[in-house]
């Protein structure tokens, strides 16, 4: 069976697009053992819901087709399974599609439900959703004008989505906060690029991985060589915070990059197809570069099969908060040419047998967010810079600001660089 595309916990929508929280499996209908089918049918609830549909036809203030209620009665069934088993229409399956390339129309958030309420799962890097402020865990209250309680994720999306250059206005609860507040968006196109990589300080790259899209794993070996290029790094922090999931295909291709062997993560479930097993390649782009695998509440699915294996496999430190606990796997079957099913039918485990669904991954080292604070300078302390004539340090200057900036404004990056610096300093003290 092919893996492809999808998935993005809880349905996850992008405004604009379905962005399912998943390592998702494409497939078709699959055979059902005989002796399911075999089972007596439950006459009494099959005459009850002929009886339900009639009523509806007939006795409805307002007049509703066959079709539409059919499809609701899809619907139905899927919503009270789980939060990520749904009925998809011709045009929520083309906004999945789409996802999966990486381009959509919206503002770049992905939302779920938690306890009833609509919640921001992760605002996607560099969009209007991140450059507003939106975090992790705000709960959204109105959309516009409308209430978001008791609308269902697929009806919160509809309402969020519209054509590039239109506002939106979201109402929302942050927690710590006492009162509301109201954030006003504009949509645009999201190309989103999932994969970006710089340099922190001479000898220590970053990698930040944002979603795992069809090609991710090709631009985390491309950016592993370009972090390269000038010789061995000595410690590569791999960023996946707020990264929602996507493709299991790509989450493996990512995890292989940095293991020579061994499981990255396998799958169970009850039918013989939905029971997987993927192993690493020996041909590895980074097998020796120190690692610290950066987590949060917002990292989700595919984000979590990769920290779970590379923790699992002690290739590298997993620092950070807990991740989201998204475990479940969900295959799109297709129903004709334009409409599809998206059904649970697995779960993911790490290679040592831990199940993330429900308990997400514990980091290795626990790193809040926060924020570092320069205390200010009342002017009266002298140093020796001030003095007339000071000597200054041998290189003559000091670190670029833009890095300085960066650790000020994410302490848990700053955390990181730290470790593995640390790291190399008693690796060397062992020679």
């Amino acid at each position: 069976m092919p893996l492809r595309p999808v998935g993005l916990p809880t349905l996850r929508h992008r405004l604009g697009a379905t962005l399912l929280p998943i390592a998702l499996l494409v497939a078709p209908l699959p055979a059902v053992a005989a002796s399911e089918t075999d089972d007596d049918l439950p006459v009494a609830e099959i005459q009850a819901f002929a009886e339900v549909f009639e009523r509806i036809k007939r006795a409805y203030v307002e007049e509703v087709d066959d079709a539409t209620l059919l499809r609701n009665a899809m619907r139905g069934m899927l919503s009270e399974l789980d939060p990520h088993s749904t009925y998809l229409d011709a045009k929520a399956y083309e906004s999945l599609r789409e996802t999966t390339q990486g381009e959509f129309g919206g503002v770049g958030i992905e939302v779920g439900k938690r306890d009833g309420q609509l919640t921001v799962i992760t605002p996607i890097d560099d969009t209007p959703a991140s450059r507003s402020g939106l975090q992790a865990q705000d709960s959204i209250l109105r959309i516009d004008d409308t209430p978001t309680e008791g609308l269902s994720l697929q009806e919160a999306v509809e309402l969020m989505r519209g054509d590039p250059g239109t506002e939106i206005r979201l109402t929302i609860m942050r927690q710590g906060e006492d009162a509301p507040r109201n954030v006003t968006l504009e949509r645009e196109i999201i190309r989103t690029q999932s994969v970006k990589s710089d340099i922190l300080a001479p000898g220590y790259g970053y990698l930040r991985v944002s979603q795992f899209q069809t090609r991710t794993g090709e631009q985390v070996t491309e950016a592993l060589n370009d972090l390269t290029e000038d010789g061995p790094l000595q410690g590569l922090v791999l960023d996946l915070r707020n990264n929602p999931g996507g493709v299991l295909q790509a989450a493996v291709d990512v995890a292989d990059a940095f293991l020579e062997d061994g499981q990255i993560v396998y799958t169970e479930g009850r039918l013989a197809d939905s029971e997987l097993s993927f192993y690493a390649n020996r041909v590895t782009t980074a097998p020796d570069v120190p690692l610290v695998v950066l987590i949060n509440g917002g990292s989700a699915s595919a984000a979590e099969i990769v920290a779970g294996a590379l923790q699992d496999q002690r290739r590298g430190v997993v620092m950070g908060t807990k991740s989201f606990g998204k475990g479940s796997v969900q295959q799109i079957m297709p129903l004709g040419e334009d409409e599809a099913l998206k059904l649970t039918t697995a779960r993911y485990f790490t290679p040592s047998g831990r199940s993330i669904q429900a308990q997400g991954i514990e980091p290795d080292v626990e790193v809040v967010r926060g924020r570092l604070e320069v205390a200010k300078d009342n002017g009266l302390q002298v140093r020796e810079a001030d003095l007339e004539g000071h000597l200054t340090g041998n290189g003559g200057g000091t670190q670029g600001g833009e890095f300085n900036t960066r650790l000020r404004d994410d302490y848990q990056l700053g955390e990181a660089l730290n470790l593995l610096k640390a790291l190399n300093v008693l690796d060397e003290r062992k020679r």
